[in-house]
């Protein structure tokens, strides 16, 4: 299980979810639907195997034979059809396909002929089955407001909840609509003194140091999360690195025990200049980095031992990492990665195309040209 603190933006509702312990798919809360009766027909007198007909008035008043309509579906089959129709237009990964696929095999084969023959009134029905989610994102939108941004998250995410989770948390809305408000508060931009703050030239950073526009990362070299983190901000910095400022800025939690240590030695690296290289090493090797991996790592990068092993007893190193994560804290930073462009938080700091759309509306605001995609990402040419 992930620690509630490393809970991220971009998966905060499922975050609610786990709150009010709403994970599994189980019935839906809802009414059945009444069946409707079937239709019945004649045999002829050539007996029950025959072919069954009805009569029907011919122009001149004149009654003549007609051929009844096609049976619905042999029992053999009559379910698997069934499912098949309903999941066609429901969706392989809907709820009511899913559960059809599950109770088709139990469910009376007499059964599933009546309720193929009427296939098309439960096909009807299928926006009713999602109505405790499509209820559960108005009232949420109502009090969070339908232009902010977890309003639009809502929207997105609870499509995919299965129905009996949009019940549980509707259930629990106190716990889940206090979630979300906390989350929307740490959606508001950042006041001027506190992306100032952030901003400092206190931290690692990488690109020029008058770039127009800076992206700040709050990040723990010991999280599974901030590793593919880092593999975005590589990413970026090999496009953007000549027109925007990074920062990094040190968060290690409390429960990584080596997260500490790394960060104080990347204090290190980074007066020698060497941050950036220890940074992609210890990120690399996020697994290993036990006090003696660090001194290692330290010496691949031009640290002597002796230094290295100074830096992980300084206290005064931590006292400075401390620092970092009231920051963090001060600017809504509950977990890592956390990252910040300008004064807007990032909500998948992961999403290397997500980020870069974000960045070049940001240097187009700026004024500053675009930076081409590398040549391995530009689209062939026609």
């Amino acid at each position: 299980m992930i620690p509630n603190r490393i809970s991220r933006g971009f998966v905060a509702l499922n975050a609610a979810a786990l709150l009010i312990g709403a994970l599994s798919i189980g019935a839906c809360g809802k009414k059945e639907a009444p069946q409707a009766e079937p239709a019945t027909v004649q045999p002829t007198s050539e007996g029950p195997e025959a072919a069954k007909t009805e009569t029907a008035a011919t122009p001149e008043g004149e009654t003549a034979k007609t051929e009844a309509p096609a049976p619905a579906g042999d029992e053999s089959t009559a379910c698997a059809d069934f499912t098949t129709k309903v999941c066609e237009k429901a969706g392989e990964q809907n709820d009511v396909c899913t559960a059809l696929k599950t109770v088709s095999v139990i469910l009376p084969p007499k059964s599933c002929v009546a309720a193929l023959a009427d296939v098309d009134y439960a096909i009807g029905k299928l926006g009713d089955v999602r109505k405790p989610c499509n209820d559960l994102v108005a009232k949420l939108c109502a009090d969070l407001g339908e232009e902010t941004k977890t309003c639009a998250m809502v929207k997105e995410r609870t499509g995919q909840f299965p129905v009996a989770q949009c019940t549980s948390m509707m259930g629990n809305y106190d716990k889940v609509i206090a979630e979300l408000r906390t989350m929307e508060a740490r959606n508001q931009p950042l006041k001027p003194e506190l992306v100032e703050k952030q901003q400092a030239n206190d931290a690692a950073s990488f690109g020029p140091a008058d770039a127009k526009v800076t992206l700040v990362e709050y990040s723990d070299f010991q999280c599974p999360y901030c590793s593919r983190a880092a593999e975005t901000m590589h990413a970026l910095k090999a496009r953007y690195g000549n027109v925007v400022r990074f920062v990094f800025r040190q968060f290690p939690l409390s429960f990584h025990e080596n997260a500490m240590p790394a960060a104080k030695l990347s204090m290190l690296a980074k007066d020698k200049g060497k941050f950036w290289e220890l940074h992609d090493i210890m990120f690399k090797n996020q697994k290993d980095l036990g006090a003696d991996k660090l001194v290692e790592y330290a010496k691949q990068v031009g640290i002597d031992e002796a230094a290295a092993k100074a830096a992980l007893a300084d206290a005064s190193l931590e006292e400075k990492i401390k620092s970092d994560i009231k920051l963090g804290e001060e600017v809504g930073v509950s977990g890592t990665p956390s990252m910040f462009l300008g004064s807007e938080r990032i909500d998948n700091p992961m999403d290397v195309d997500g980020v870069s759309a974000k960045i070049d509306a940001a240097l187009t605001a700026a004024g500053v040209p675009i930076p081409p995609k590398p040549a391995d990402e530009a689209p062939a040419a026609p």
